[in-house]
């Protein structure tokens, strides 16, 4: 079988069906995992996703939809990942079928909840996958975006180079383009950490404390993810400039697309945690990457004033306005 094979989306969100668009550019057909039945019926009755980027019309005679995650690590050879990190725990421990010999792509961005893992590293020890047959996808590319076939930029990595241009390909056509990269951890890292600034940002926007500290915010940000990452995923040849790291920053730290920077907008505008939250009508992942991040720092002790103070925001409930006088006091 030549890689990648049969592929399965997993996952029913905004980000699973923009790369599912991106595929079925070059794909003949893919197989599409989505939890609920009603929703699949939906999405055949009016050929595009009912609940996320209802614009994206698809070829429905192409897709092989199930509502078993098993019969979709079944049918497929390369099972991409794309669900939110938050349920992402939930779905994968169903699957009973062995998938060790199984290629993953995870497009997710997040720790896995309650473990404080990397998806690669649980892909690894739950299901004893190989490094080798494991990818990652980043940014920076927000769903809508593909959805509007704007020019849209994608990083994957992957320890072989030869599997991560193969699986690159399948995701360039038009707008879209796809480089390869072999920093693994520290994308995920990366995809995590941005998430967390993102909420800073959005505090600094909806509280209205101007451009000039928000530019600040950034720039430190891009400071404390080079820390972390060169202590917790180090490696050779890494330029923290480099559009996956500080590109992904930058698009989800300003854009309007981002649910992290309207998360923190919404505190910052005097929200509580709480009601911004429930107000929500996706899954800010950055909440619960901030509680991951929070406690993986601990075993590494790298200096992450920005990341304790949306910590201290979130989970201790430290004033926004107290937080961001804080923490601008101690900005360069």
């Amino acid at each position: 079988m030549t890689f990648p094979g049969n592929i399965a989306v997993m996952g029913g969100g905004s980000w699973a069906t923009a790369l599912a668009s991106l595929l079925m550019k070059n794909c003949e057909t893919i197989h599409w995992y989505m939890r609920r039945r009603d929703r699949i019926d939906e999405f055949v009755r009016l050929r595009h996703n009912p609940a996320y980027l209802t614009d994206v019309r698809f070829d429905i005679e192409r897709i092989l939809f199930t509502d078993d995650i098993n019969e979709a690590c079944r049918r497929a050879d390369t099972l991409l990942l794309a669900m939110p990190s938050p349920y992402f725990k939930d779905h994968v421990d169903k699957i009973t079928t062995n998938i060790s010999g199984k290629s993953i792509v995870t497009a997710i961005k997040g720790i896995v909840p309650g473990e404080n893992m990397l998806v690669t590293d649980y892909m690894s020890q739950r299901f004893g996958i190989r490094r080798e047959n494991m990818l990652v996808i980043s940014g920076p590319c927000h769903a809508e975006e593909v959805a509007l076939d704007r020019p849209s930029f994608l990083t994957v990595g992957c320890n072989s180079e030869e599997k991560g241009e193969a699986f690159s390909r399948l995701l360039e056509s038009g707008n879209s383009r796809a480089i390869v990269s072999s920093d693994v951890n520290g994308i995920e890292y990366a995809g995590v950490l941005k998430n967390v600034y993102a909420i800073a940002a959005g505090v600094v926007h909806g509280s209205k404390r101007g451009d000039n500290l928000l530019a600040l915010l950034v720039s430190n940000a891009i400071r404390e993810m080079a820390r972390f990452l060169d202590v917790a995923a180090p490696a050779g040849g890494r330029d923290i400039c480099d559009s996956v790291y500080l590109g992904d920053l930058l698009v989800t730290a300003y854009s309007r697309f981002s649910r992290n920077h309207n998360f923190g907008s919404m505190i910052g505008r005097g929200y509580s945690v709480k009601s911004a939250r429930m107000e929500m009508e996706q899954t800010a992942e950055g909440y619960y990457g901030t509680k991951c991040m929070h406690e993986i720092n601990a075993r590494y002790g790298v200096p992450m004033p920005i990341l304790e103070a949306v910590y201290d925001i979130l989970y201790r409930g430290v004033s926004a306005d107290s937080a961001l006088r804080t923490l601008s006091a101690s900005f360069t």
